[in-house]
């Protein structure tokens, strides 16, 4: 059975380059969205090995959306990748604080987030 990811952007263009790396390190797309409500509602409902989201989002923003996952016991596994413009170290620093496995800076290249992806999902499920 292939890891399952949920990729939440609300740039479709930046979705669609999310899932096609992912599909790529071998992962199973349960989810997409295109606002942090919507993820939230899909990681809710999926509970899947990974969770790639975009800081900057409209309803709960990417950090928000951490910090909801990692306050339910019962998504503990979900490990969680967030990607952002902002790469600065305080964005990282507050990225992995909020409880993201792993920050990205856009713009990324297809192959570096596959490569993230599958030095990720090698130890899941």
């Amino acid at each position: 059975m292939s890891p399952t990811v949920v990729i939440a952007d609300d740039d479709s263009d930046i979705r669609a380059l999310v899932k096609i790396s992912a599909i790529r390190a071998g992962l199973e797309v349960v989810g997409e969205a295109a606002d942090g409500d919507e993820a939230w509602a899909a990681i809710q409902r999926t509970v899947p090995d990974l969770a790639i989201l975009d800081v900057s989002m409209p309803g709960h923003n990417g950090l928000e959306i951490c910090r909801l996952v990692r306050a339910d016991s019962a998504l503990d596994e979900v490990q969680i990748l967030l990607v952002s413009a902002a790469a600065d170290d305080a964005s990282i620093a507050a990225g992995i604080r909020a409880g993201a496995a792993d920050y990205l800076s856009k713009p990324f290249s297809p192959r570096e987030l596959a490569s993230r992806l599958a030095e990720h999902m090698g130890g899941t499920r």
